[in-house]
Protein backbone atom coordinates (compact mmCIF):
# COMPACT_ATOMS: atom_id res chain seq x y z
CA UNK A 1 0.00 0.00 0.00
CA UNK A 2 1.27 3.95 -1.03
CA UNK A 3 1.14 6.09 1.90
CA UNK A 4 0.44 9.48 0.23
CA UNK A 5 3.50 12.48 0.99
CA UNK A 6 2.84 14.47 4.18
CA UNK A 7 4.79 17.26 2.19
CA UNK A 8 1.51 17.88 -0.19
CA UNK A 9 -1.62 18.51 1.80
CA UNK A 10 -3.83 18.14 -0.65
CA UNK A 11 -2.68 14.70 -2.10
CA UNK A 12 -1.85 14.07 2.01
CA UNK A 13 -5.45 14.61 2.60
CA UNK A 14 -6.91 12.52 -0.27
CA UNK A 15 -4.66 9.70 0.45
CA UNK A 16 -6.18 9.60 4.11
CA UNK A 17 -9.63 9.24 2.55
CA UNK A 18 -8.93 6.30 0.63
CA UNK A 19 -7.24 4.49 2.86
CA UNK A 20 -9.68 5.07 5.27
CA UNK A 21 -12.06 3.98 2.56
CA UNK A 22 -10.36 0.78 1.46
CA UNK A 23 -9.94 0.20 5.04
CA UNK A 24 -14.00 0.16 5.60
CA UNK A 25 -14.59 -1.88 2.66
CA UNK A 26 -11.99 -4.46 4.02
CA UNK A 27 -14.02 -4.68 7.44
CA UNK A 28 -17.23 -5.22 5.79
CA UNK A 29 -15.54 -8.05 3.40
CA UNK A 30 -14.45 -9.58 6.18
CA UNK A 31 -18.14 -9.24 8.44
CA UNK A 32 -19.96 -10.78 5.05
CA UNK A 33 -17.56 -13.53 4.79
CA UNK A 34 -17.81 -14.64 8.47
CA UNK A 35 -21.93 -14.35 7.99
CA UNK A 36 -21.96 -16.16 4.39
CA UNK A 37 -19.92 -18.96 6.14
CA UNK A 38 -21.97 -19.02 9.19
CA UNK A 39 -25.08 -18.67 7.00
CA UNK A 40 -23.72 -21.81 4.58
CA UNK A 41 -23.10 -23.84 7.72
CA UNK A 42 -26.86 -23.53 9.22
CA UNK A 43 -28.28 -24.13 5.92
CA UNK A 44 -26.13 -27.39 5.63
CA UNK A 45 -27.44 -28.25 9.14
CA UNK A 46 -30.63 -27.18 8.39
CA UNK A 47 -31.19 -29.61 5.36
CA UNK A 48 -29.96 -32.45 7.42
CA UNK A 49 -32.30 -31.96 9.97
CA UNK A 50 -35.47 -31.32 6.82
CA UNK A 51 -34.20 -34.42 5.23
CA UNK A 52 -34.37 -36.10 8.79
CA UNK A 53 -37.99 -35.27 9.19
CA UNK A 54 -39.02 -36.06 5.93
CA UNK A 55 -37.47 -39.64 6.98
CA UNK A 56 -39.70 -39.84 9.75
CA UNK A 57 -42.81 -38.24 8.08
CA UNK A 58 -42.53 -41.61 5.68
CA UNK A 59 -41.49 -43.95 8.33
CA UNK A 60 -44.31 -43.13 10.46
CA UNK A 61 -46.77 -43.13 7.32
CA UNK A 62 -50.04 -42.29 7.69
CA UNK A 63 -50.18 -41.43 11.10
CA UNK A 64 -48.19 -38.73 10.54
CA UNK A 65 -50.52 -36.93 8.23
CA UNK A 66 -52.62 -36.34 10.92
CA UNK A 67 -49.62 -33.90 12.08
CA UNK A 68 -48.50 -32.47 8.96
CA UNK A 69 -51.94 -31.00 7.67
CA UNK A 70 -52.92 -28.21 8.83
CA UNK A 71 -56.61 -26.19 8.24
CA UNK A 72 -56.93 -22.69 8.94
CA UNK A 73 -60.25 -20.73 8.23
CA UNK A 74 -61.20 -18.03 5.51
CA UNK A 75 -60.57 -15.13 8.08
CA UNK A 76 -57.60 -16.59 9.26
CA UNK A 77 -53.87 -16.96 8.60
CA UNK A 78 -50.96 -18.81 9.18
CA UNK A 79 -47.30 -17.89 9.74
CA UNK A 80 -44.69 -20.79 9.56
CA UNK A 81 -40.96 -20.83 10.63
CA UNK A 82 -38.63 -23.38 9.84
CA UNK A 83 -35.97 -24.01 11.96
CA UNK A 84 -36.81 -20.33 13.50
CA UNK A 85 -36.91 -18.76 10.26
CA UNK A 86 -39.67 -17.69 8.54
CA UNK A 87 -41.15 -19.13 5.15
CA UNK A 88 -41.11 -18.10 2.29
CA UNK A 89 -44.29 -17.16 0.66
CA UNK A 90 -45.91 -15.50 3.61
CA UNK A 91 -48.14 -16.49 5.07
CA UNK A 92 -50.57 -19.51 4.46
CA UNK A 93 -54.14 -19.90 3.97
CA UNK A 94 -56.95 -19.82 3.73
CA UNK A 95 -57.37 -23.64 2.97
CA UNK A 96 -54.80 -26.46 3.94
CA UNK A 97 -51.33 -26.61 4.41
CA UNK A 98 -48.49 -29.29 5.18
CA UNK A 99 -46.04 -28.93 7.86
CA UNK A 100 -42.96 -30.86 9.20
CA UNK A 101 -43.25 -32.29 12.38
CA UNK A 102 -40.29 -31.41 14.75
CA UNK A 103 -38.63 -28.47 13.01
CA UNK A 104 -41.68 -26.39 11.59
CA UNK A 105 -44.07 -24.38 14.18
CA UNK A 106 -47.18 -22.03 13.18
CA UNK A 107 -49.27 -19.60 14.97
CA UNK A 108 -52.66 -18.58 14.11
CA UNK A 109 -53.77 -15.20 13.04
CA UNK A 110 -57.52 -14.07 13.10
CA UNK A 111 -58.25 -11.35 10.03
CA UNK A 112 -61.43 -10.10 11.87
CA UNK A 113 -62.39 -6.57 13.16
CA UNK A 114 -61.73 -6.42 16.55
CA UNK A 115 -63.48 -4.20 19.35
CA UNK A 116 -61.41 -2.80 21.91
CA UNK A 117 -63.61 -0.60 24.96
CA UNK A 118 -60.79 1.33 25.93
CA UNK A 119 -61.32 2.15 29.96
CA UNK A 120 -62.23 5.44 31.21
CA UNK A 121 -59.27 7.47 30.79
CA UNK A 122 -59.89 10.33 34.13
CA UNK A 123 -58.34 13.67 33.66
CA UNK A 124 -57.75 15.55 36.92
CA UNK A 125 -57.17 19.11 37.14
CA UNK A 126 -59.06 22.34 38.75
CA UNK A 127 -60.77 24.56 36.34
CA UNK A 128 -59.89 28.22 37.54
CA UNK A 129 -63.35 29.43 36.86
CA UNK A 130 -65.28 26.15 38.48
CA UNK A 131 -64.04 24.17 41.05
CA UNK A 132 -61.37 24.49 43.78
CA UNK A 133 -58.16 23.09 43.21
CA UNK A 134 -57.80 19.49 43.85
CA UNK A 135 -54.88 16.94 44.35
CA UNK A 136 -54.55 14.26 41.58
CA UNK A 137 -53.96 10.75 43.02
CA UNK A 138 -50.97 8.90 41.17
CA UNK A 139 -51.40 4.96 41.47
CA UNK A 140 -48.87 2.65 40.63
CA UNK A 141 -50.25 -0.66 38.74
CA UNK A 142 -48.37 -4.20 37.46
CA UNK A 143 -48.57 -5.37 33.84
CA UNK A 144 -51.23 -7.41 34.97
CA UNK A 145 -53.98 -4.45 36.29
CA UNK A 146 -52.97 -2.51 33.10
CA UNK A 147 -57.20 -1.92 33.03
CA UNK A 148 -57.10 0.11 36.01
CA UNK A 149 -55.64 2.99 33.97
CA UNK A 150 -58.82 4.84 34.69
CA UNK A 151 -57.70 5.97 38.22
CA UNK A 152 -54.25 7.65 37.30
CA UNK A 153 -54.61 11.79 36.37
CA UNK A 154 -53.27 13.61 33.74
CA UNK A 155 -53.38 17.65 33.41
CA UNK A 156 -55.09 18.86 30.85
CA UNK A 157 -54.84 22.23 29.13
CA UNK A 158 -57.43 24.29 30.76
CA UNK A 159 -57.21 22.43 34.12
CA UNK A 160 -60.83 20.46 34.03
CA UNK A 161 -61.66 17.47 35.67
CA UNK A 162 -63.48 14.89 33.11
CA UNK A 163 -63.25 11.20 32.56
CA UNK A 164 -63.52 9.57 29.04
CA UNK A 165 -63.46 6.27 27.30
CA UNK A 166 -63.82 5.42 23.95
CA UNK A 167 -63.74 2.15 21.50
CA UNK A 168 -61.05 1.28 19.06
CA UNK A 169 -61.90 -0.90 16.21
CA UNK A 170 -58.93 -2.72 14.87
CA UNK A 171 -57.92 -5.78 12.79
CA UNK A 172 -55.00 -7.43 11.38
CA UNK A 173 -53.82 -6.45 8.25
CA UNK A 174 -50.21 -7.62 8.06
CA UNK A 175 -50.05 -11.98 9.61
CA UNK A 176 -46.53 -12.21 9.07
CA UNK A 177 -45.42 -8.25 10.31
CA UNK A 178 -47.90 -8.77 13.52
CA UNK A 179 -45.88 -11.51 14.85
CA UNK A 180 -42.50 -11.25 13.61
CA UNK A 181 -42.25 -7.38 14.83
CA UNK A 182 -44.43 -7.47 18.21
CA UNK A 183 -44.99 -10.26 20.64
CA UNK A 184 -48.20 -9.19 21.55
CA UNK A 185 -49.31 -7.09 18.88
CA UNK A 186 -53.15 -6.79 20.45
CA UNK A 187 -52.05 -6.23 23.92
CA UNK A 188 -49.73 -3.51 22.60
CA UNK A 189 -52.39 -1.88 20.26
CA UNK A 190 -55.04 -1.85 23.44
CA UNK A 191 -52.30 -0.20 25.61
CA UNK A 192 -51.37 2.02 23.07
CA UNK A 193 -55.01 3.37 22.62
CA UNK A 194 -55.01 4.13 26.80
CA UNK A 195 -52.38 6.45 26.21
CA UNK A 196 -53.37 8.04 22.80
CA UNK A 197 -56.43 8.78 24.38
CA UNK A 198 -54.89 10.56 27.46
CA UNK A 199 -52.49 12.67 25.26
CA UNK A 200 -54.80 13.52 23.31
CA UNK A 201 -57.42 14.91 25.57
CA UNK A 202 -54.48 16.39 27.93
CA UNK A 203 -54.05 18.55 24.99
CA UNK A 204 -57.50 19.75 24.63
CA UNK A 205 -59.95 22.29 26.11
CA UNK A 206 -63.19 21.28 27.70
CA UNK A 207 -65.50 22.96 25.20
CA UNK A 208 -63.72 21.12 22.76
CA UNK A 209 -63.68 17.62 24.18
CA UNK A 210 -67.72 18.25 24.24
CA UNK A 211 -68.55 19.96 21.15
CA UNK A 212 -65.63 18.01 18.48
CA UNK A 213 -65.74 14.76 19.32
CA UNK A 214 -65.81 13.71 15.55
CA UNK A 215 -62.34 15.77 15.27
CA UNK A 216 -61.06 14.40 18.30
CA UNK A 217 -61.28 10.21 16.98
CA UNK A 218 -60.37 11.16 13.87
CA UNK A 219 -57.13 12.73 15.11
CA UNK A 220 -56.95 9.36 17.68
CA UNK A 221 -57.67 7.18 14.54
CA UNK A 222 -54.59 8.63 12.34
CA UNK A 223 -52.41 8.44 15.64
CA UNK A 224 -53.20 5.49 16.35
CA UNK A 225 -52.64 3.87 12.26
CA UNK A 226 -49.61 5.59 12.28
CA UNK A 227 -48.14 3.95 15.35
CA UNK A 228 -49.38 0.52 14.44
CA UNK A 229 -48.56 0.32 11.14
CA UNK A 230 -45.02 -1.04 12.04
CA UNK A 231 -46.70 -4.37 13.94
CA UNK A 232 -49.14 -4.76 11.36
CA UNK A 233 -52.26 -3.63 12.74
CA UNK A 234 -54.99 -1.42 10.67
CA UNK A 235 -57.02 0.93 13.21
CA UNK A 236 -60.51 1.27 11.34
CA UNK A 237 -61.93 3.61 13.31
CA UNK A 238 -61.84 5.33 16.65
CA UNK A 239 -65.51 7.11 18.91
CA UNK A 240 -65.70 8.67 22.10
CA UNK A 241 -68.48 6.71 23.92
CA UNK A 242 -68.61 9.01 27.01
CA UNK A 243 -67.79 12.16 28.91
CA UNK A 244 -68.20 12.53 32.23
CA UNK A 245 -67.65 15.62 34.31
CA UNK A 246 -68.00 15.45 38.29
CA UNK A 247 -70.79 16.30 40.23
CA UNK A 248 -69.03 19.87 41.83
CA UNK A 249 -68.39 20.59 37.65
CA UNK A 250 -71.96 19.57 36.31
CA UNK A 251 -73.31 21.76 38.95
CA UNK A 252 -70.87 24.88 38.06
CA UNK A 253 -71.90 24.74 34.61
CA UNK A 254 -75.34 24.56 34.84
CA UNK A 255 -75.64 27.79 36.93
CA UNK A 256 -73.70 29.13 34.79
CA UNK A 257 -75.37 28.26 31.80
CA UNK A 258 -79.07 29.10 34.19
CA UNK A 259 -77.35 32.52 34.45
CA UNK A 260 -76.56 33.00 30.88
CA UNK A 261 -80.50 31.93 30.30
CA UNK A 262 -81.57 34.53 32.77
CA UNK A 263 -79.57 37.29 31.11
CA UNK A 264 -80.55 36.67 27.55
CA UNK A 265 -84.32 36.49 28.92
CA UNK A 266 -84.26 40.28 31.03
CA UNK A 267 -82.45 41.51 27.61
CA UNK A 268 -85.53 40.17 25.62
CA UNK A 269 -88.29 41.30 27.78
CA UNK A 270 -86.09 45.03 28.17
CA UNK A 271 -86.12 45.25 24.28
CA UNK A 272 -89.87 43.80 24.20
CA UNK A 273 -90.46 46.67 26.32
CA UNK A 274 -88.52 49.34 24.30
CA UNK A 275 -90.69 48.70 21.23
CA UNK A 276 -93.79 48.65 22.88
CA UNK A 277 -93.14 52.03 24.31
CA UNK A 278 -91.91 53.18 21.00
CA UNK A 279 -95.26 51.47 19.18
CA UNK A 280 -97.36 53.43 22.44
CA UNK A 281 -95.86 56.46 21.41
CA UNK A 282 -97.23 56.38 17.98
CA UNK A 283 -100.42 55.74 18.51
CA UNK A 284 -100.65 58.69 21.43
CA UNK A 285 -99.34 60.49 18.38
CA UNK A 286 -101.52 59.33 15.66
CA UNK A 287 -105.12 59.73 18.42
CA UNK A 288 -104.23 63.20 19.70
CA UNK A 289 -103.90 64.25 16.04
CA UNK A 290 -107.33 62.61 15.22
CA UNK A 291 -110.72 63.35 17.00
CA UNK A 292 -112.42 60.68 15.57
CA UNK A 293 -109.59 57.80 16.30
CA UNK A 294 -110.38 59.14 20.01
CA UNK A 295 -113.79 58.17 19.76
CA UNK A 296 -113.59 54.89 18.08
CA UNK A 297 -111.26 53.92 20.77
CA UNK A 298 -113.23 54.29 23.62
CA UNK A 299 -116.30 52.71 21.15
CA UNK A 300 -113.73 49.78 21.48
CA UNK A 301 -112.96 49.65 24.86
CA UNK A 302 -116.59 49.76 25.76
CA UNK A 303 -117.02 46.70 23.65
CA UNK A 304 -113.95 44.66 25.09
CA UNK A 305 -115.23 45.87 28.85
CA UNK A 306 -119.15 44.53 27.90
CA UNK A 307 -117.57 41.59 26.94
CA UNK A 308 -116.28 40.36 29.88
CA UNK A 309 -118.14 38.40 32.83
CA UNK A 310 -117.94 41.28 35.10
CA UNK A 311 -120.82 42.04 37.98
CA UNK A 312 -120.12 46.04 37.86
CA UNK A 313 -119.21 47.72 34.71
CA UNK A 314 -118.06 51.25 35.10
CA UNK A 315 -119.14 53.58 32.05
CA UNK A 316 -116.58 56.74 31.94
CA UNK A 317 -118.44 59.75 30.45
CA UNK A 318 -116.87 61.68 27.60
CA UNK A 319 -114.86 64.55 27.94
CA UNK A 320 -116.48 67.16 26.31
CA UNK A 321 -119.74 66.15 28.54
CA UNK A 322 -117.43 67.37 31.52
CA UNK A 323 -116.29 70.30 29.88
CA UNK A 324 -120.06 71.43 29.50
CA UNK A 325 -121.31 70.64 33.02
CA UNK A 326 -118.18 72.73 34.50
CA UNK A 327 -118.59 75.60 32.21
CA UNK A 328 -122.46 75.77 33.05
CA UNK A 329 -121.53 75.77 36.70
CA UNK A 330 -119.09 78.78 36.29
CA UNK A 331 -121.68 80.75 34.94
CA UNK A 332 -124.36 79.97 37.67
Amino acid sequence: MDYPNPNHPEEYNEGMQKMQMQMQMNKQYLVYKQDDKEMNDASTCGKILIFLSWVLVFLTMPFSLLVCFKVVQEYERAVIFRLGRLMEGGAKGPGIFFILPCIDAYARVDLRTRTYDVPPQELSITPIEFLPTLYALTIFFSPFTFFFLSLLSVLTKDSVTVSVDAVVYYRVNNATISIANVENAHHSTRLLAQTTLRNTMGTRHLHEILSERMTISGSMQLSLDEATDAWGIKVERVEIKDVRLPVQLQRAMAAEAEASREARAKVIAAEGEQKASRALREASEIIGDSPAALQLRYLQTLNTISTEKNSTIVFPLPIDLLTFFMKKTEAQ
